[in-house]
């Protein structure tokens, strides 16, 4: 049928899209490592591939369906944001996209914000809205839902790698985080929480649990009562010194936790160049004193729970490590990595930390660059979690380096706003979804030069995460999953704790990029089994049949004398938009052959379009 031969055309293009995505595979690399080869290893934690996110969206909309705009006129600047990116477009003489369409920016924001397709009411109420300001008001709705608490919540158990070594305290994490989402407690709070929580059981205090999933097991089993040895007690120091800098500063401190940055990171980072490691020992001294206890139970660990208190002697610098090179001596004085600020006397080194980290500049910076990232999909800083601190003032850059901020003033200027806002991130990411930058087409009406790139001249197109493509079939479709954790239901992914389900949606979901949370998470790259597994899943190709409770049945039997409704409601719900006269004609066709099997291919179609798997 022609349907299905257009699914095909569309997986051959989303392919050529992964590929795009993906870049080139990795080189072979040989036993012994030169000097060059080891600088090149090291410049990989730092520096991954450069951001194709302009060519990607170019490559995918050149010739694409989502509805073309006039070329931009002068847009209405309307957060704080706005004036730096059109103030420095038009210094520099660049052209940006126009503003996007309604239908493109309701798609987009309501993916972007909740990870959810809008409904196809909401499309039409939205479009027919003469509101002057309904798309500051859908904002303001879409961050006061409880579907956002549902994505956002996701986001940060994935960003601590929430899974099985939290044990049962991962679903209270979860519950906490949502908690702490749902009422938009300050986020530095939050942080001041997970870094010096203490308890009986991580089971019972939620912000403990990160301090659960990073702790480093040493011994299988306990030798006596009183045995520390089932948790590394030194090397879970140094993996939450690691997180925190990474998730709270946006730096990576991998490197200087086994050897020091001089001689090594030169060419990588030069703010870390110049660190050592006796001085990443002494910011992984505040945490000196604090124990893990696994418990155990007739000789056996119990699952992921710990008690976890103060009373440790202290950060032994001269000791041996599970995972890295022994530690080689060195002092042990808790000094802050950042301004070698210790201690008082009368404070916990924990508690010290968590007011060094949250009161530092560096702080706001990192937490505004990370959500600029996953709403503008390129980072101020890019990547958002490798910040060089040597490199973000423009006037005064090491020699030869360029600066690392795109847009350094409005880094600082977000920062500002994110601090004097009491570290709301509501309030963060209005500022962001509101400016005009968010709202520009991803269409770009001319010419599109790689350089423009870093000027946000368009809106970047992204992958749906795995969990968001998984829950838009659902929606698309109206067949809700069925999964079960923590002893309650659920029928959409985003709505749980860590990856779930049954043997064919955990497929699903490997194959799209789900973390396992074992490992730092990766920038995902495409996959030539991406169409192959969108053909033939039976995610999608359950889901698509005229089976009673579905989208396709239900409108069958809604509008049994009237096609083009039935064609016109799978688009909306599927793409968020009208189809055009051509689509609109080929899908009339299909109905008209076969009402039920052409229905079924259609929305099989649809799901398998470019434009369905990318929120743009």
């Amino acid at each position: 049928m022609k349907l299905i031969e257009k699914g095909f055309v569309c997986l051959a293009v989303v392919a050529l899209a992964m590929r795009a995505e993906a870049g080139e595979p990795g080189q072979h690399r040989e036993e012994a490592l030169s000097p060059e080869q080891f600088n090149k290893a090291h410049k990989s934690l730092f520096t991954p591939k450069k951001s194709q996110a302009g060519a990607l969206t170019e490559r995918l909309l050149k010739d694409h369906s989502v509805p073309r705009q006039e070329p931009a006129s002068p847009v209405r600047r309307r957060t704080l944001v706005d004036d730096f990116i059109f103030g420095k477009m038009q210094r520099d003489g660049i052209p940006h996209a126009p503003l996007s369409s309604d239908t493109e920016f309701l798609r987009r924001a309501t993916l972007g914000l909740t990870g959810r397709l809008p409904t196809p009411q909401a499309v039409r109420d939205f479009v027919s809205d003469e509101d002057s300001d309904k798309r500051g008001k859908l904002i303001e709705k879409l961050i006061d839902s409880e579907a956002w608490v549902d994505k956002w919540a996701y986001f940060f158990m994935d960003l601590f790698r929430a899974n099985g070594k939290m044990g049962r305290g991962r679903y209270l994490f979860h519950y906490w985080i949502k908690e702490n989402l749902r009422s938009d407690r300050p986020y530095t709070d939050v942080v001041q929480q997970i870094i010096t929580a203490s308890a009986k059981s991580n089971h019972v205090v939620a912000a403990a649990n990160l301090i659960a999933r990073e702790h480093v097991q040493g011994a299988p089993y306990p030798q006596d009562g009183d045995d520390l040895s089932m948790v590394h007690q030194l090397d879970t120091h140094d993996e939450l010194s690691i997180i925190y800098y990474k998730a709270f500063l946006g730096m990576n401190l991998s490197c200087i936790s086994c050897h020091g940055g001089d001689g090594h990171l030169e060419k990588v980072n030069v703010w870390l160049s110049n660190k050592s490691r006796e001085q990443f020992f002494r910011n992984a001294s505040f945490l000196g004193h604090t124990r893990y206890l696994m418990y155990w139970e007739n000789g056996k660990p119990q699952s992921g729970e710990f008690l976890i208190d103060d009373h440790n002697p202290g950060y032994d610098t001269k000791s041996q490590s599970m995972i890295r090179v022994a530690r080689l001596g060195g002092s042990n004085e808790p000094a802050f990595l950042l301004t070698n600020e210790s201690p008082s006397p009368e404070e916990e080194p924990r508690d010290a930390l968590a007011r060094m980290l949250t009161s530092h500049p560096q702080f706001p910076r990192a937490t505004v660059n990370m959500f600029w990232a996953k709403l503008m999909e390129i980072g101020i800083v890019d990547p958002y979690d490798e910040f060089d601190l040597a490199r973000q003032d423009p006037d005064n850059l090491p020699n030869g380096w360029q600066l690392q901020p795109s847009h350094p003033k409005l880094l600082d200027a977000l920062a500002r706003d994110f601090v004097e806002s009491g570290y709301r991130l509501k309030h963060l990411m209005k500022t962001i979804c509101r400016s005009s930058a968010y709202q520009l087409s991803a269409r770009f009406p001319g010419e599109w030069k790689e350089s423009y790139t870093k000027y946000f001249a368009r809106k970047f197109s992204r992958r749906l995460t795995a969990e968001e493509l998984h829950d838009s079939i659902v929606l698309a479709t109206e067949r809700p999953a069925e999964f079960e954790q923590a002893g309650k239901r659920y029928g959409l992914a985003l709505q749980l704790a860590g990856p779930a389900g049954d043997r064919d949606t955990k497929h699903f979901m490997r194959i799209f990029g789900q973390s396992d949370r074992q490992t730092p998470a990766k920038v995902a790259a495409g996959s030539m089994q991406h169409p192959l597994v969108l053909m033939q899943s039976p995610v999608v190709n359950q889901r698509v049949l005229a089976e009673q409770g579905s989208r396709v049945r239900r409108l069958l039997d809604n509008y049994p004398e009237d096609d083009a409704r039935v064609v016109e409601e799978m688009y909306l719900a599927s793409l968020s938009r009208w189809p055009s006269e051509r689509e609109k004609e080929i899908a009339i066709g299909a109905l008209a052959k076969d009402r039920v099997n052409g229905a079924q291919d259609l929305q099989w179609a649809l799901i398998n379009s470019v434009e369905f798997f990318f929120n743009y």
